[in-house]
Formats: structure tokens, C-alpha cells, sequence
């Protein structure tokens, strides 16, 4: 019997919708028409798939304010927040579309004949998506999917499915055939584990928790299947005493503090050189305090609120165990808001420092020297994202390479490129998504050799 789950507007804590959650008959149909759609999709001449996924990225051009008013209501993403990620899943697409013409191998030269090598589609890949960044974390999995020949099979996290579900209608709509690429909301334990157990599935891509990942990762063992996973963060913004302190303090809280802290890359512990940190903290304070926490929906909103009840108990949990430096402003009454806090961290046992909050709130420490602040980058079980301000060439060079993450900006705090591999070390993450060679991820490379003999 089929269930229904309430989505919540977490500005408002009002019921926007009831979505029809997918039980394990429902599942396994949906992984089976997959499976049947997935000769004739791989079989689609290279241009008209590409001619397809252009058509997809112009619909969903065309609805960007629609997917936005969806996303600012089902996640309480800030509007120009949603706009900017209605506007992701295009550029995916468009970018993508380029693939299918482009999936090459290579004639690799041997003695007796000619060697040459195809990029072939895996067949169903299976996507988890998060409730944090529900449209492009969507799209870093199902455009390169896609455009290698694969068909796609989606679950939506609970709390945030509405604009996952349009973008299938807009798949269908744009010429993708039934069972091409299919979204599926329904509940981890049911949907997500069974991408995990069917043996139709041959790829699981999966973006949540780190421990939730290790089970994904367990369950994807059994069957030898492949599995790209993109975990926690627990990123560092390394600030030395060189830096401009006026650039690094006020992009300092965007760093953190966009999408509320529910960010795997959010830069939520800050290293500070202790020559500077006083000056540093002032600015900084100035610039959290200015901080337009408010209506998502609102145009000048910088911040809005919460996923849910329980993530603002989660993170007010953590508050709790601390003293807060000083923190900007939230609204009152009804949405799940917690205002954009500084803590000065006491020591690197706290777990305010070493654990992912996921939430507006930043942790501060100061260091010595350069190795130190390594050190400190580096004393973390993950290794996702982090930024480096100085204005030594040399320093940001080697501190660059010191620092164990797989994604790191110097001067800014920007990585997250679509033309650009994304992923972490350690326990953020295994594989990487997103730049040139992601659809190969979604591809098995078969090397052919032809005899020369008569």
C-alpha cells in the first residue's frame, strides 16, 4: 500500500504539498522499465541525444522562475539562490549534451592488427539525491548519465522532491522516452536501499551523510557495483596575517552561512593567524551582523531558514554546549530559523569543531605559523572543500598542496564548477563528479583488438 508523505514550507511551517511515496513494487517496476528503455536509448544516434538534452536544458531555461518558487517553498532556499540552481541544472545540460558526440575512445598501437577501445554505457545508474541541493545535485548525476546512454532512475531526499518530479515532467516533454530517466520519491530504507540491492541497477551515485554512505558502499559491495559517493565536510578557511582581512572577512559568512550552513562544503571552521585575529573578528563581526536573514522568498533575503524542525533542534543542539561570540539576526515566529553564530572555538576536541553542524554556525581558532595551520586543515576525518587567503604566491602554492580536500580556492571561496571535477578526500566522498571525464563514471571501456592475420 502506497503512503503519503506532507512536504513543509521551512519559512512557514505550512503543508505545501502531499507527494505519493513509492513502495518496493513500485520500485522495482520503475528499475525494470529502466532496464527495458535502456537498448533503445544507447541506440539513439549520438546528435539526436544531443539534440534531446538541449531541448531539456531549454525547457527547463524556461521554467526557472517555476522550479525557483518551488524550491524556495519545498527547501526555503533564498530566490535568487533557487534561480541560480534552476540555472545549474541548464548549464549541466547544456554543457552534457555535448558528450554523446564526443564519448571517443582510442586506437592504441600494437604488433599483428589494430587495437581500439568504445566507451559503453553501464544501463540503469540509480541516484540519490540529498535535501540540501535538491536540483543540482540531481543534475551532477542524470546529465552525465544521460548523455552517456545510460537511463536514470532517481529518489528525491523525503523532505524536498517537488522540483525533482517537474524536472522528469520536463524530460518527458523535452523527448526523453518513458523509463529514460524516472524520478522516484519515496523513503531511503525503501527506494534508495533497493537502487542499492536489484541487480538491474549498475551504478548507485549517492550524496548524504558519511554514514549513510558507508552502508550505501556496503550494500553496492555485494554485488560488485559501481558507486560514486559524495559525503561530509568539515571545510577550513585558512586566513594569514597577509591577507586583504577586508576581503577574506566579509566573504567570510557567505562561505559558511549560504543555504543556512546546509552545505557540505561550507567553510564552518575558520583559521585565523593569531597576529590578526582581533581585527579579523571585529570585521567579521560588521559583516555577520549585516547579514539579510528573512522570507526566502524575499529578493534582498542573504539567508533563510532550516530544512526542518528536527535539523533546527540538531543544530541548536551543538549551540548549546557553547558561548556564542556574537551572531546576526532571525526572523520571529513560525519557520525553523536559527540566526548565523560565531563561536571561538577552545580546543579542536570540541564538537562544534570536528563534526559537520550543517547549519549557520562557524567555528574560529587561531594558528602560529604556517604548519600549524595545516595541521589543523588536515586534523579532520574529511577532506571535501576549503579556502586559503593570503597574498604570498608561494604560500598559497604550497599550503594548497599541504591541505588533504579535494576542492580548494585561494582569495575565494568558489568551488563548485560544473567544468570542473568535484569531490573529497578520506571520509567526504569516493569518485568525483562533475568537468569533462564525469561521463566516463557512467561507462564501462571495452578494449578490441582486430587480428591482422588472414
Amino acid at each position: 500500500m502506497s503512503s503519503t508523505y506532507a512536504v513543509v514550507n521551512p519559512a512557514t511551517e505550512q503543508v505545501v504539498a502531499e507527494v505519493e511515496m513509492a513502495d518496493l513494487a513500485r520500485t522495482d517496476a520503475a528499475v525494470e522499465a529502466a532496464a527495458a528503455a535502456a537498448p533503445a536509448w544507447r541506440a539513439v544516434p549520438p546528435g539526436e541525444r544531443a539534440r534531446l538534452l538541449r531541448r531539456f536544458a531549454t525547457l527547463v531555461e524556461e521554467a526557472t522562475d517555476e522550479l525557483a518558487e518551488l524550491e524556495v517553498r519545498n527547501s526555503g532556499h533564498t530566490v535568487g539562490n533557487a534561480r541560480w540552481e534552476a540555472g545549474n541544472v541548464r548549464d549541466l545540460l547544456n554543457y552534457y549534451s555535448a558528450t554523446p558526440e564526443r564519448l571517443s575512445g582510442k586506437q592504441i598501437p600494437v604488433a599483428g592488427g589494430i587495437d581500439v577501445t568504445f566507451h559503453e554505457p553501464l544501463g540503469v545508474v540509480g541516484i540519490i539525491v540529498p535535501w540540501n541541493f535538491p536540483m543540482p545535485i540531481a543534475a551532477w548525476g542524470f546529465a552525465p548519465a544521460l548523455a552517456a546512454g545510460n537511463t536514470v532512475v532517481l529518489k528525491p531526499a523525503e523532505l524536498t522532491p517537488l522540483t525533482a518530479i517537474r524536472l522528469a515532467e520536463l524530460g518527458r516533454e523535452a523527448g526523453l522516452a518513458e523509463g529514460v530517466f524516472t524520478v522516484l520519491p519515496g523513503e531511503g530504507p525503501v527506494v534508495g536501499d533497493r537502487f542499492v540491492t536489484h541487480p538491474l541497477v549498475r551504478k548507485v551515485c549517492f550524496t548524504g551523510s558519511t554514514a549513510v554512505g558507508k552502508r550505501v558502499l556496503a550494500g553496492c559491495a555485494e554485488q560488485v557495483k559501481r558507486c560514486t559517493l559524495e559525503l561530509g565536510g568539515k571545510s577550513a578557511n585558512i586566513v594569514f596575517a597577509d591577507a586583504d582581512l577586508a576581503r577574506a572577512a566579509a566573504s567570510a559568512p557567505s562561505a559558511v552561512f549560504d543555504n543556512a550552513g546546509q552545505d557540505c562544503c561550507a567553510r564552518s571552521r575558520l583559521l585565523v593567524q593569531e597576529s590578526v585575529l582581533e581585527e579579523f573578528l571585529e570585521r567579521l563581526q560588521t559583516a555577520v551582523e549585516a547579514m539579510v536573514v528573512a522570507d526566502p522568498a524575499r529578493e534582498d533575503a542573504e539567508m533563510g531558514p532550516l530544512i526542518s524542525a528536527r535539523q533546527r533542534s540538531r543544530v541548536q543542539g551543538y549551540l548549546d554546549e557553547v558561548d556564542v561570540a556574537f551572531a546576526g539576526s532571525a526572523p520571529d515566529g513560525p519557520g525553523f530559523w536559527v540566526p548565523p553564530s560565531v563561536v571561538l572555538a577552545t580546543g579542536t576536541d570540541q564538537r562544534i569543531w570536528c563534526e559537520e553542524v550543517f547549519g549557520p554556525v562557524v567555528a574560529v581558532l587561531p594558528f602560529a605559523d604556517e604548519a600549524e595551520a595545516v595541521a589543523l586543515a588536515n586534523d579532520s576525518d574529511y577532506g571535501l572543500s576549503g579556502s586559503i587567503f593570503t597574498n604570498d604566491l608561494g604560500r598559497a602554492l604550497r599550503v594548497s598542496r599541504a591541505v588533504e580536500a579535494g576542492n580548494l580556492s585561494v582569495n575565494s571561496h568558489s568551488s563548485v564548477r560544473y567544468w570542473t571535477p568535484f569531490g573529497g578526500y578520506k571520509q567526504s566522498g569516493l569518485g568525483r563528479e562533475l568537468g569533462p571525464d564525469a561521463p566516463h563514471a557512467f561507462t564501462e571501456e571495452k578494449n578490441v583488438f582486430f587480428s591482422d592475420a588472414s
